[in-house]
């Protein structure tokens, strides 16, 4: 299995949804969209055996695929849209309350730079109720950027290792990060990314607003936050309309192409799995 699969426990994710219950999931055939992307859905620098299915999120990244030239591509929608199915919202204990804030992240490979002590006061600025900061695990580990979180009075979170090369995957991944946007009335970050997506599909009211900051040797290829900005104007700012963000949110996650566990046990290559391998 391609690595990337495993990202934020998405396999894991897939296989419950298949039926095959929290063992650990079988090889997907093909590789899976590990995040929202204004490319073919590919990560750029990720390893990619030509002529391997791409399972995508949406059918816009799909058409982008296509006009890059790749022909073995199929719409799934994202791993999240089935975690969605698969915990469906019961009526909270309690009501939902402030914002869950993402800061723009970076990785193994690639740092972000940018003023965090200019983008805490501009949240706190902004943001009506209290804030939990949610940081990637790359920021989380600098202990001087979570501190500054930490010193302005905000809630400060990771929701678990996202996992590299098959190693220290948390399968808890998405399901910490469900049940986070859950309590929140709001969702917020500096740039356009899968978490603002989850956010209103767990029914969070958006924000994109501050420095988007930069990411070091970012790849331009696709058109970066320039791009973006002029895209999708509407999901940008301090406030945004509602239903226009639930729209745009089912059609990037492709909700509505999500499969049944039949049809994606057919398409991951796991249909052929013996019935006593099964925990459905």
């Amino acid at each position: 299995m391609h690595h990337a699969n495993h990202f934020y426990g998405h396999a894991h994710v897939l296989a419950r949804y298949a039926g095959l219950g929290d063992r650990h999931p079988p090889r997907i055939n093909g590789y899976v969209q590990h995040g929202w992307n204004i490319g073919d859905g590919l990560a750029p620098g990720h390893p990619y055996a030509e002529r391997t299915p791409s399972l995508l999120w949406s059918d816009q990244t799909r058409r982008r695929a296509w006009s890059v030239g790749r022909r073995n591509v199929v719409v799934i929608g994202a791993p999240f849209s089935y975690l969605l199915a698969l915990r469906p919202e019961e009526p909270p204990a309690e009501e939902r309350a402030g914002t869950i804030w993402y800061p723009f992240h970076g990785w193994e490979g690639q740092h972000v730079k940018g003023d965090h002590r200019k983008l805490i006061a501009l949240i706190r600025d902004t943001e009506p109720g209290p804030v939990t900061v949610c940081l990637y695990w790359h920021e989380y580990r600098m202990r001087n950027v979570r501190r500054l979180y930490e010193r302005a009075g905000f809630r400060v979170i990771c929701h678990g290792y996202r996992g590299h090369w098959w190693k220290d995957t948390d399968p808890e991944f998405l399901d910490r990060q469900l049940t986070e946007l859950r309590r929140h009335r709001r969702v917020a970050s500096n740039r356009l990314t899968s978490a603002i997506f989850y956010g209103i599909a767990a029914g969070c009211e958006p924000a994109v607003y501050g420095d988007p900051m930069i990411l070091s040797n970012e790849d331009p290829t696709f058109g970066g936050t320039a791009r973006i900005r002029r895209q999708w104007p509407q999901l940008h700012g301090t406030t945004v309309d509602l239903p226009t963000a639930v729209e745009i949110a089912r059609a990037e996650l492709g909700t509505d192409h999500r499969c049944t566990p039949a049809e994606l046990r057919e398409l991951l290559g796991w249909a052929n799995l013996q019935e006593e391998d099964r925990d459905d």
